[in-house]
């Protein structure tokens, strides 16, 4: 692994924070105060990330996407995590699941995905499943030649913008050594289907303008076309999503708390009490020494795992070590960036207060930190027979 950046990974470092400074900073303030992204807004950001020739950067170049590795595909997360979440999410990067697609359903919805035309949601999370996925109660039923599904998702993010989902259900039973488990089956829904409602979700106090939604089956009828890889086998196409996302997540925190702590540094460097700067007062310059050994740590972490995923090397663990310590240090960051800048640090002049409420969600949506160190644990305690 090489400890510094190539031309091309600074170019993509470079390009995205300059994008995200100029096209997405401006509107935080406003998605912030009314917590809506107006859909031309969005529709705008899209068509300049096209332009920029970043969109579906994730995905590879035989279909169309830039084709950027895990390594370099973190550094851009990392830049967008600065940016309000609502606005971000048009930067563009379709699920990678979408590459399970057969011939048919590429021009239908992978080829129309990395092309912008249609926007993609995942739907995994229920009310009575969050962590243990295989208790989910969404079902799908064989009727004459198509699947009946019944049932309810929530905490579905930004599916009131998507064009169709990607949703997991459960499509019937097996005996296993631990007793029995559901067979979960994955299926693309289109927005409009009949017997299928995506309706507003949870007033949610992180990430204002990026929305949760519920997602109700009433008798929806799907055919065997829609779906995705094979039948009982839906957890087969969804490893290498759940890799991307907590790699995300922890790309993310790193950026926002790199962000945060740019701004505790400048205020400790200009900010006079007592005759002189606060940042040469201990009890402010330490905070801000264990800040950034905190953020490099976390940056070292999520980046050593993208590159491990980059030579085809286990990094199961390391991915779960990754979110759960940058997800945890972000929350720590933020606190600290607030209390460096005293009571101005909560108020809505500064994006301190909003970064510190986004935080809290990170240790929780895609796999809680309990679940990471569950994952840790079980890699390190299975080669030992425990």
């Amino acid at each position: 692994m090489h400890f510094g950046l190539s031309e091309e990974q600074q170019m993509i470092v470079d390009t995205v924070r300059g994008f995200v400074e100029k096209e997405l900073y401006p509107y935080e303030d406003e998605i912030e105060k009314t917590g809506i992204v107006p859909k031309e807004l969005g529709q705008e950001i899209k068509q300049k990330v096209i332009d920029l020739g970043f969109y579906a950067a994730n995905l590879p170049e035989s279909v169309g996407g830039g084709g950027l590795g895990h390594l370099d595909f973190t550094l851009l997360e990392r830049e967008l995590g600065r940016a309000s979440m609502g606005l971000a999410v048009y930067f563009g990067r379709p699920s990678g699941i979408l590459l399970a697609c057969n011939e048919e359903q590429k021009q239908r919805y992978l080829l129309p995905a990395v092309k912008g035309d249609k926007f993609d949601a995942i739907a995994m999370t229920e009310p009575d499943a969050g962590s243990d996925v295989r208790g989910m109660r969404c079902s799908a039923k064989r009727d004459g030649g198509d699947w009946v599904v019944n049932g309810t998702k929530h905490f579905i993010s930004h599916a009131d913008i998507a064009d169709f989902v990607i949703v997991w259900v459960a499509t019937g039973e097996e005996e296993t050594p631990r007793g029995i488990k559901k067979k979960i089956t994955c299926f693309l829904v289109d927005r409009g289907t009949p017997g299928f409602e995506i309706r507003p979700g949870y007033e949610s106090v992180s990430h204002r303008g990026y929305h949760n939604c519920i997602l109700n089956f009433d008798d929806c009828r799907l055919a065997d076309a829609q779906v995705l890889g094979e039948v009982h086998r839906g957890f087969d196409i969804a490893n290498d999503w759940l890799y991307a996302t907590r790699l995300t997540v922890a790309a993310s925190a790193v950026g926002r708390a790199r962000r945060a702590f740019d701004l505790a540094l400048e205020h400790a460097s200009q900010r006079e009490q007592f005759g002189q700067k606060i940042g040469r007062f201990q009890g402010v310059s330490f905070k801000l020494a264990d800040m950034i050994t905190e953020i490099d740590a976390a940056d070292w972490l999520t980046l050593s795992s993208a590159w491990r995923l980059d030579q085809d090397l286990p990094a199961n663990r390391e991915i779960s070590s990754a979110k759960v310590y940058a997800t945890e240090m972000l929350a720590k960051v933020t606190d600290e960036a607030i209390q460096v800048f005293g009571g101005m640090g909560l108020m809505s002049d500064l994006p301190l207060a909003r970064f510190w409420r986004d935080s809290r969600v990170e240790r929780i949506w895609d796999g809680t930190s309990e679940i990471q160190r569950h994952i840790i644990s079980r890699e390190l305690l299975r080669p030992l027979g425990s």
